[in-house]
């Protein structure tokens, strides 16, 4: 399992991919497999074997220029490379790190072990890596939505094997636990920048009158002190810029306020005491983790109706859905008539652990018995 050098698994706060990880491996050795992870040395998350090149997650430089960190993954992938070609144990490696997982995997040839690489992203942005790619039949590809791969250049989608759904452990028995007391405010949790439009969202909020909890960092910043504290010298990064030029106008810590990364508990109550969880998308949403955790906590979900949105949210039923922008806030609105109940309901039947590793399970044995089977040679 290649979770890669930015974040350890589980991570301290934000890391959606590190999560997902970290929520499939447990189901994965329950059921019966054997899981070697390939993250970074501060890793915690319970497996058989760990492998590491990097003491700890190396995420602060991810945004730096190319030429600072271009070598980040690459040592990484280096060291997973060492391991597959020292040991004859691995029937399958599951890769989640962008691009560069794809095209070393894929460059091992013969040499290395039936891949899958799950597509966590945008695939818009390696359009060279993506739309030329040859991995045979030994390395697959997978989605987190329906609507993610349907927008994959065809050299993508031949390699493909299907998509999986993002899960979360709070689906586990969520239609059990006792519905959460609700308070007035509006709550966009995630990374902030342009394609998650909390610049959007705050201009919302101070329209329609309703409070908004921004939640999640500015680049590598993960409290309003630390961003405070790094300067002039924090523009460099374009997620910081995005927030200070478009979003912090709005933020006057009454109506909206930006409160950083928030873990564990204390996510889990703002996010279950919300109104509804906002996500005034920019772009075409892949996988939506927060989405799945929303409807667990039985908060209804309003959205623009972009990339998996429709796949995960019945619209009416557990959330509201628009392609306007400017509907968002109506829509805001009427979220109080909707049924908190019925989004936990959805969400312990269809995004549970469980389900996921299940799924991934299929996917693993379609991936080996592709890999096993005689390439047949035009005539």
């Amino acid at each position: 399992m290649n979770a890669g050098p930015w974040l350890s698994v589980p991570p301290p706060g934000y890391g959606g991919i590190e999560n997902v990880i970290a929520t499939l491996v447990p189901e994965l050795r329950r059921l019966g497999v054997r899981v070697v992870l390939a993250s970074v040395g501060s890793s915690t998350l319970p497996v058989d074997e760990q492998v590491s090149v990097f003491a700890d997650g190396q995420f602060a430089a991810l945004q730096r220029p190319y030429n600072q960190v271009c070598g980040i993954a690459q040592a990484h992938l280096a060291g997973v490379v060492r391991e597959l070609h020292s040991r004859d144990d691995i029937d399958l490696v599951h890769d989640h790190v962008e691009a560069v997982g794809l095209a070393t995997l894929a460059a091992m040839g013969p040499a290395g072990p039936p891949t899958l690489h799950t597509l966590h992203w945008d695939l818009a942005k390696h359009p060279a890596l993506y739309g030329s790619l040859d991995g045979g039949d030994r390395v697959r590809v997978n989605g987190v939505s329906a609507s993610q791969l349907a927008r994959a250049p065809l050299a993508l989608r031949e390699h493909s094997v299907g998509h999986v759904h993002l899960s979360t452990p709070l689906a586990v028995d969520a239609d059990r636990r006792p519905r959460p007391e609700k308070g007035e405010h509006l709550l966009i949790l995630g990374r902030i920048n342009p394609g998650k439009g909390q610049d959007v969202g705050a201009r919302l909020a101070h329209r329609v009158g309703l409070p908004l909890v921004l939640a999640g960092p500015v680049g590598p910043y993960h409290r309003p002190a630390d961003l405070a504290a790094a300067g002039d010298e924090a523009r460099q990064n374009p997620d910081v810029r995005f927030f200070l030029d478009e979003v912090a106008p709005h933020v006057d810590g009454d109506l909206v306020r930006w409160v950083g990364t928030v873990a564990g508990q204390e996510r889990d109550d703002l996010l279950a005491s919300a109104r509804a969880s906002l996500f005034p998308l920019r772009w075409e949403e892949p996988g939506g983790t927060a989405v799945v955790e929303s409807l667990a906590l039985g908060t209804p979900v309003v959205a623009t109706a972009r990339g998996c949105l429709p796949e995960l949210i019945e619209h009416g039923r557990t959330g509201l859905l628009t392609t306007d922008e400017e509907e968002l806030g109506d829509l805001l609105l009427a979220a109080e008539l909707l049924d908190p109940d019925e989004c936990r309901r959805v969400a312990a039947q269809r995004f549970t652990p469980a389900v996921m590793a299940q799924r991934y399970v299929e996917l693993y044995e379609r991936v080996r018995q592709s890999a096993r089977a005689p390439r047949l040679l035009p005539a």
